[in-house]
């Protein structure tokens, strides 16, 4: 922790961020406990003494703690939880950000993702959690805590299934370890050895018949439950006496030799599952395998095709609008700048660019001229960018509020309108509707004034386009040395700011207020309540949404009439033209 707030873009975050003081305080408990330990054994103190220096030791770190957090809290001091943290205890897309709710990496966790990662540990290490709890001890109750808790988290939120695989591969080992002793141990034994503990045993029984008997003879008026008891005891002598005849040796044998055999043809599977899904996993994911109609099998390599096309047909200092999924892989693989990547924590910034994407195509060119050279784009299908759009727009609106509609938080008018493709008004007029469809759908065609397209990959899957006169007094800003806000000078921590021309749209911004940001002055209380009651009720904030839609259009129309019946009256007063 010493060395980690040396550096600038963490500083003080892992004593201010909540999620990293609890461990912390566990941290320092222990060392108040190891400080005790210490104590007691110099003064050689009693056990009623050393619980009573240890009340007195944490008593006053308690009053310590309590005093800081009394003079600290009300600066400010303390971070928020975030809306990741959150949504391990919330339902999966409704944290309150829609930033956060658009992951998918986020949702719960299904049987089929457990079975996928984890394949026959799935069954194994609930057989050796129940092994665990019944051999309980210091180091198994680490063990069972440990699977309870990662399991809960894993099931809040499908990315952490990762955490399952140590604890699941130690219980499923138990589990298989134990089975294959007790299978190993039947067939250990020799006949004769077990022809003398059958016996052994057979005599023990007689012996303890006899002995039953005389305490039967002794106890006739004792309580019907002790008699069950001596009848349970009876049933369980019976039971290990046929276990122990040769009928029961070779059933056991048996029995163990099937285990064997099919851990043995288990194991086989587990390992060629296990290379298997280690190549897929190991497959670079921008380079996929499909099938055409016909059946034959083809390689995408649409997305790395495009990269390299960035890497070798643009200027170095480009820059690139892209949805912050692609962040990494432009610039890891095209070596060019882009907006915004996986480390974006400024949520007003992914809004400005969601707003870019999904705003009507001549404010959307307006921002792009100011921060971008190139727009690229997924399509094709599946997951591309027009498919993932309506979050775009739900972000957006969480900043920009009159981006959607007014009374629709979750922007429901931004959208595919049926089950066909069809947009709605608002999608149609989108920057990236008109990009994702330029000459490709019908009446669907980009004014070249504004952007080129420049590269188009083999089968679609990604299209850049060229951004036409961009505004080079804003370029030039944003590169001046001056303009930028290190934290001392020559540092390569430089928070960015957004040149004079975007002030305009930057004004309408409103900082979006998290839950957990208790720090805040002001709180948007109103803007949560919408945005919650159109989660719970999404088929109904479809239909208001339609319906605010409609008006915007009826109103417009009204406009517009209102302007050709100027226009036609002005036309008419105004004296003839002399010839």
């Amino acid at each position: 922790t010493t060395l980690a707030v040396q550096i600038p873009v963490v500083g003080w975050t892992p004593l201010k961020s909540l999620e990293q003081l609890g461990p912390c305080a566990v941290f320092l408990g222990y060392q108040l406990l190891y400080f005790c330990e210490v104590i007691r054994k110099k003064k050689q103190l009693e056990r009623k003494q050393a619980w009573k220096l240890r009340i007195q030791v944490f008593g006053a770190a308690f009053a310590l703690f309590c005093l800081a957090i009394v003079t600290v809290a009300p600066s400010g001091y303390f971070g928020p939880i975030s809306s990741r943290v959150r949504g391990l205890f919330v339902q999966h897309t409704k944290t309150g950000n829609p930033l956060v709710d658009s992951v998918a990496e986020h949702q719960p966790a299904s049987s089929h993702a457990y079975f996928q990662y984890l394949h026959h540990v799935c069954s194994l290490a609930p057989i050796g959690f129940i092994m665990v709890m019944a051999n309980l001890s210091d180091s198994s109750s680490f063990l069972l805590i440990w699977g309870v808790l990662t399991y809960f988290f894993s099931h809040r939120m499908v990315r952490l299934i990762l955490l399952t695989a140590p604890i699941g591969s130690a219980l499923g080992g138990i589990a298989a370890g134990r089975m294959f002793t007790w299978a190993i141990r039947q067939w250990w034994d020799n006949s004769d050895s077990s022809a003398v503990g059958a016996a052994a045993s057979s005599s023990d029984d007689e012996n303890n018949m006899s002995k039953k008997k005389k305490k039967v003879a002794k106890s006739r008026q004792k309580a019907s439950s002790q008699q069950s008891m001596d009848s349970f005891e009876s049933l369980r002598g019976a039971i290990d006496s046929a276990l122990s005849s040769s009928e029961g040796i070779f059933a056991k044998r048996s029995l163990a030799f099937m285990v064997v055999l099919l851990g043995y043809m288990l194991a086989l599977n587990f390992k060629t599952y296990c290379w298997r899904i280690s190549q897929d996993l190991m497959n670079p994911s921008i380079i996929v395998k499909a099938r055409t109609r016909d059946g034959t099998i083809i390689k995408v390599d649409d997305y790395r095709e495009a990269y390299w096309y960035l890497r070798d047909n643009t200027p170095e200092d480009s820059r690139i609008m892209a949805w912050w999924d692609y962040g990494y892989q432009i610039t890891a693989i095209a070596n060019r700048t882009t907006l915004a990547d996986g480390n974006t924590w400024n949520h007003e910034h992914i809004a400005l660019l969601g707003k870019a994407l999904t705003t009507n195509i001549e404010e959307g060119y307006q921002i792009a001229r100011h921060m971008a050279d190139f727009v690229l784009i997924w399509g094709g299908g599946g997951g591309d960018d027009l498919a993932k759009s309506p979050h775009l727009a739900r972000i957006a609106n969480s900043v920009y509020r009159d981006h959607c509609p007014a009374g629709d938080p979750t922007c429901r008018a931004f959208g595919f309108v049926d089950r066909s493709g069809t947009p709605s008004p608002m999608m149609e007029r989108s920057l990236l509707f008109q990009l994702h469809g330029n000459k490709i759908k019908p009446g669907v065609e980009v004014d070249p004034n504004k952007f080129v397209e420049v590269f188009r990959s083999k089968y679609g899957r990604v299209r850049i386009y060229k951004v036409m006169n961009i505004d080079t007094e804003s370029r030039a800003w944003v590169e001046d040395p001056s303009n930028r806000l290190c934290d001392v000078p020559g540092s390569w921590f430089c928070p960015g700011q957004y040149p004079p021309g975007l002030s305009d749209i930057l004004q309408r911004k409103t900082d979006f207020a998290q839950l957990e940001d208790f720090n805040r002055g002001q709180s948007d209380e109103e803007y949560q309540k919408q945005y919650f009651e159109a989660l719970q009720n999404p088929e109904q904030a479809a239909r208001k949404a339609r319906e605010l839609e409609k008006e915007a259009q009826m109103k417009e129309q009204v406009a517009s009439k209102v302007n050709e019946n100027g226009d036609v009256a002005a036309a008419k007063e105004a004296p003839p033209k002399k010839d």
